[in-house]
Parts: structure tokens; sequence; C-alpha cells
């Protein structure tokens, strides 16, 4: 039985509904409930979730809802292809996985939902899911949780906030063809209570209201970088030359961990510049090779990576890249607030300036919080302004 703010969803007649949710919420319910009143209503219904553990999440509701006419063999399902359909006809709900545009590529629907949005490639929708409505003039639904620092490395959109932007403009539509749903953990009845209180316990402030409460935060209370600051002091055409530029790495020593983050940043008349973003996925060669990349595309004078992660192996791994780039090997002596804080204050005293916008990175550093684990992108960018303003650059090199 959905719950009142689930039937509210499924009530709509927006063409375009946009949902914000509360871990174990009711999202993938309402996702199943809606594609299977649009399938038996003989609509074709495409659903798509960045993984395979969210799509069976969605597939195991559509074949509780449809037990009955599949045991019958009224309707044909399909496990392998996550497809249920009227034997004959084109009437279907097909549930896929897809990250971006390419993934999600090659069919049409009456109803595209796009779950853990957040999570997705912009051109997810942009580029292939609204054209993919063109001939039926099809429904669209999004689906999200305000991502977490965690989900965020993992995902695939250029702007991490893009979800929360397509929120807030939902919002503002008055012509109804959009509305915006907003409902938290404990909007759903059929989930304990005490359980939440206890699952309180062992989280923070912070992620309880994004992964609970599903509030869209950009900007963490406590953080040591500001959006306003980094607007303040941006901008858009860099110095002309600069007296040092270094590529950071903050490394990452399997594939399936947390991105490697790395950042190019110069120095010029006294005050630093964050120049590139070329955070990589990936093994420890894979990235060697973008650091070493980005020396040689931006002219740099040295690379600066972090030793507590691999030591002497990740000057060894870049070298194996180019054995004549230098690198400057950093310790992580310090607690990484200590760390941080110094290059925070050049930020609010105006000497530091990002040329342009890097929406990951700046999403990092405003949401994170002394005391939790610190992301890639703003260990490496702490590692390049420390480099540059300690006068450092070039000693210790290998």
């Amino acid at each position: 039985m959905l719950h009142d703010k689930q039937n509210g969803i499924v009530s709509s007649q927006a063409k375009r509904k946009i949902i914000r949710a509360g871990r174990r919420g009711g999202k993938t319910i309402v996702a199943a409930d809606m594609a299977v009143n649009y399938f038996l209503d003989h609509k074709r219904v495409l659903y798509a979730a960045p993984t395979t553990d969210q799509l069976e999440s969605f597939w195991a509701a559509v074949c509780l809802y449809l037990r009955d006419p599949i045991a019958a063999g009224v309707i044909k399902k399909n496990e392998n292809e996550h497809t249920v359909e009227f034997p004959g006809s084109k009437v279907r709900i097909k549930g896929k996985t897809a990250w971006n545009a390419d993934t999600l590529r090659g069919d049409f629907a009456d109803l595209l939902e796009l779950d853990e949005f957040q999570l997705m490639n912009e051109d997810a929708w942009g580029l292939v899911g609204a054209p993919m409505l063109l001939d039926n003039n099809g429904d669209a639904v999004f689906i999200y949780t305000p991502p977490s620092l965690h989900s965020r490395s993992i995902s695939k959109a250029d702007d991490p906030q893009h979800a929360a932007k397509l929120f807030k403009q939902a919002q503002a539509d008055q012509s109804g063809r959009w509305q915006a749903f907003h409902f938290t953990s404990y909007d759903n009845p059929h989930i304990s209570k005490d359980a939440l209180q206890e699952i309180y316990k062992d989280m923070t402030a912070l992620a309880i209201r994004m992964e609970i409460l599903a509030e869209d935060v950009n900007e963490a209370p406590g953080a040591l970088w500001k959006r306003a600051t980094l607007d303040k002091y941006r901008v858009i055409t860099p110095p002309t030359e600069f007296e040092y530029i270094v590529v950071a790495v903050d490394p990452s020593v399997t594939s399936e961990g947390d991105a490697a983050g790395i950042i190019v940043a110069g120095r010029f008349a006294g005050e630093s510049y964050t120049i590139a973003d070329q955070t990589v996925q990936g093994s420890p060669l894979v990235w060697a090779t973008a650091a070493v990349t980005a020396y040689n595309l931006y002219k740099a004078n040295v690379i600066v990576a972090e030793a507590n992660q691999g030591g002497e192996m990740v000057a060894l791994t870049i070298h194996i890249v180019d054995p004549g780039v230098p690198v400057q090997l950093v310790h992580a002596s310090r607690g990484k607030q200590t760390r941080a804080e110094p290059i925070a204050a050049l930020y609010e005293q105006g000497k530091a300036h990002h040329i342009g916008s890097f929406p990951a990175l700046e999403d990092e550093m405003c949401i994170w919080i002394p005391g939790d684990a610190s992301p890639n992108r703003m260990d490496a960018l702490v590692w390049a302004y420390s480099a540059l303003n300690t006068g450092q650059i070039m000693m210790g090199v290998m």
C-alpha cells in the first residue's frame, strides 16, 4: 500500500515529475507502481538506474505487482532482459542500468523513469532521454536522494548538483508541466521509527539532512570553504604567465576505490590559481598517466604526490609513464584539518582563485566538515596550494 506522499505522486498529471526522497522512503516502490499503471494502460515504460542493485529492487517490485498475470501467462516475463510485455505488442516495462547517454540509448517510451538521477551524467536526459519521448509525447520521472560525499565520488555527473538544480526549476515552474515532490525517510510508515533513531547515532548531522531528511545541501555548516567566497574571487581570464605550476595528486591505490584527485594549480604575483581538475578513477597506471599528461599539457614545474598512500611506489608508478618527470613526495604528518585551514584562509584573503568553474571540486570543498574523511579532489587541491605557498617547490624532488 502506498503512503500519502507516494499517492500524491501517482495521481499527479504533470508531464515531468522530480522526486527527492530519503533513504528507504519508498521511492523505488512508487517508481514500480507508476510503471505498472502505465503498462496496464498499454503504454511502454523504460526504467533506468545506475547500478544492478538499484535495478533489481525495482524489478522485484514490478514482478510482485504483476505476479498473477505473469503466472497466468497473460504477461510474458524475461528475467535476463528485465522486461515484462503483452505478447505480440510493443507494450512493455524494461529495466536497465544506465550512467549516461551512451548506456541509455536504443529505446523509446511513453514513460521514462530515471532513478538515482543524481549519480547519472546530465546527458542521460538531455541528449537521449528527452528525445525518447518525442514519438508518443511521453512523460518523465526523475528520482534522487541528495548525494552524500561518498556517492558523489562515484557519480558520473559533470555537476554533482544537477539533480538539485532541476528540482528547483521544477518548484519554480508555473505551467503545471513540472511538479516537484519531497518526502523523508520518516514519511514511510512501513519502516521502524526506532530503527531510524538508532541509525541517527551512526550518522553525522550532515548525512542525516541529506540521506534521511532528503535536503539538498550545497554548503555544510562548519565547512572551511564557502561558495560565496569562491564566487567572489573567481576569475575568467588567467594571468598571462605563471611563476610556478604544479600538478598535485592524491593517489588511489586500487582501481575499485575512490578516484585519484589530480589538480593543476599555479602561482602568480603572490596569489594562487586553480587551473584544472584532471581527477580520474582507475588503476595506479591510469592516474599516473593522467598526472603526466597534465604535467605536459600545462607545462608544470613538478608533480606533487602524497606518499602516505603507496609510499615510494607513487613516484615509481609516475616514472614508469615518464622517467623524466620531477616528482615531489609529500607526507601527511599533520591532520587534514590542520593542512586545510591555511589554504582556506588564502581563499578568505582573496589570494586564491578558481579560473572558471569546477563543480565537482567546489562541491567537495563546501560540503567537507573537519573530522570527516576528506575527498580526493580537495586533498589534491590542498597539496597543490601548500606546495605553491610554502617555498618548497622542487625541494626533495625525485
